[in-house]
């Protein structure tokens, strides 16, 4: 069945922000977002976690508002504020009744372009973001991930963690924070998406009011591609009751034009809970609670990733079994019926996700800023159809390669190291 055609625009202020719209007329809500270009990513290692203590900094005050003023003026109307920063964007939003916009607008803009960055606020928040670091370094969830990441990544921006250490946190200075978001916060680095029941020359205007006197920022910095790092990592935590493990191999870029066949990839492998690791290491042998795959895909990289958690007992059973899968998908096609699951599973999440406003708004964002293009839901959909069993296995072959494979384990390791030496072979 046709999809109905997405009422999708653009436009391009003089100093280069770009403003893209999509009206969704049978809905009553709004959802707009300011997205700057530049996460944790842009850092330097001695600044690591700025552009996160940045987006905290932001909502503490204005020229405008104060720090419960900002707070007021969306809760005030039955709106949502959020804002979130990841290793390669930064992204402040609203969601409100269609009626609303242009309250929501004024202070999401406000907050990008009028903040104080008061010392005494500074001093306070950074307490504030060293109590966050101490809260995720209790999560072992969250800290084998981020073990992972920084080991597969060292020695690029890509590995440094988004809310940085507590030594980089505890030096951030007002002229430091200032320095980076006069940097960073420049209307050629930034794209403004809004969807919903709006006219997008209204929104146009809300734009050029408030941003259009705003001077170009300097040049992108030309980023580096990472380079990839496999090999065995392990922490000991007594104290643990599970052992954490994540596997991942290098993946592909974010744009890249194979991205739908490494999502189904990722599908059959883990993605879900009729997948191949949730039905034979949780359903059939009752090994795990928790394990699934994900792929992570950034500008010029990506990697696919398995978590799972289990007890120190079946640790190494579960790795053998991960690395048995790894070579089985990539030594025989996979089936008929397993590429048509994936496809249905990929093809309705991807409908599914775009019904809310909110999710619309993510989606024009990320096609403005990694495709440069906006592609048509029939577009996707066909080309979710045209992968094949062979391409799958082509890009199994690619991802799962012998010595390709990086291993992290968290937990109580006494006596284990040895058995995790398997994954080498």
């Amino acid at each position: 069945m046709t999809q109905p055609v997405r009422d999708i625009e653009k436009a391009e202020l003089s100093n280069g922000l770009v403003v893209v719209s999509e009206k969704m007329p049978h809905v009553r809500s709004v959802s707009v977002g300011i997205w700057l270009g530049t996460g944790s990513r842009g850092e330097s290692p001695e600044r690591n976690g700025i552009a996160h203590f940045i987006e905290h900094m932001v909502f503490k005050g204005t020229a405008k508002r104060t720090a419960e003023q900002i707070a007021q003026s969306v809760d005030s109307v039955g709106g949502m504020l959020d804002a979130f920063t990841a290793k390669e964007m930064t992204c402040f939003s609203a969601k409100v009744l269609d009626e609303h916009l242009p309250v929501a607008f004024d202070v999401i803009s406000d907050l990008v372009l009028r903040p104080l960055f008061d010392e005494a606020d500074i001093v306070k928040e950074r307490q504030v973001v060293l109590e966050e670091i101490k809260m995720d370094e209790d999560n072992p969830e969250y800290l084998i991930h981020e073990m992972f990441t920084q080991k597969f990544w060292r020695g690029h921006p890509l590995g440094l963690p988004i809310l940085g250490t507590p030594e980089t946190v505890s030096q951030f200075s007002s002229s430091a924070v200032r320095e980076c978001f006069d940097s960073w916060y420049a209307p050629n680095n930034t794209v403004i998406t809004a969807a919903g029941n709006l006219e997008h020359d209204r929104l146009v205007d809300l734009v050029e009011r408030e941003f259009g006197g705003a001077p170009r920022g300097a040049a992108e910095t030309v980023r580096t591609p990472p380079e990839t790092h496999h090999g065995i990592e392990h922490r000991n935590k007594k104290e643990l009751e599970q052992m954490h493990l994540v596997m991942g191999v290098p993946s592909y870029p974010l744009a890249h034009e194979r991205r739908y066949a490494a999502s189904l990839l990722n599908i059959i492998l883990g993605g879900g809970m009729s997948s191949r690791l949730f039905q034979n290491i949780r359903e059939r042998r009752g090994l795990a609670y928790s394990i699934g795959s994900d792929l992570s895909p950034y500008t010029d990289a990506g990697v696919l990733s398995v978590y799972a958690g289990t007890s120190r007992e079946s640790a190494g059973e579960l790795i053998r079994l991960v690395m048995e899968e790894f070579q089985r998908i990539q030594g025989e096609a996979v089936s008929v019926e397993e590429l048509r699951r994936a496809k249905d599973h990929l093809k309705g999440s991807m409908m599914l996700s775009l019904e809310s406003t909110s999710s619309r708004m993510s989606n024009l964002a990320r096609q403005a800023m990694y495709l440069h293009k906006f592609i048509t839901l029939d577009e996707m959909l066909a080309s979710i159809e045209k992968v094949t069993r062979e391409e799958i296995l082509e890009i199994a072959r690619d991802f799962f390669a012998k010595g390709r494979v990086a291993l992290t384990v968290l937990g109580n390791l006494n006596g284990f190291e040895a058995r995790i030496e398997l994954v080498k072979s």
